[in-house]
């Protein structure tokens, strides 16, 4: 689980690397789920979490840009 602190440090290319690789994961843990191999369910859960905070700090420096843009004109 990454913390929002760790992930605000990362380049936004970074973001959209562990963006992709949360997604594979989340795949993984459910079809894993589904054929009944997976130990820990909360897997699951905290993959979606991770995606989530991922994508709000994605966003926030969208918005942060747009904020400057505007700003600057």
């Amino acid at each position: 689980m990454m913390e929002a602190r760790e992930l605000r440090e990362m380049t936004t290319e970074e973001l959209y690397a562990k963006l992709e690789e949360s997604y594979q994961r989340l795949m993984t843990y459910r079809f894993q789920l589904s054929i009944k191999q997976l130990q820990d369910h909360n897997l699951v859960r905290r993959t979606k979490r991770d995606i989530a905070r991922i994508k709000t700090i994605l966003r926030e420096r969208e918005l942060a840009q747009m904020a400057k843009e505007e700003k600057a004109e």
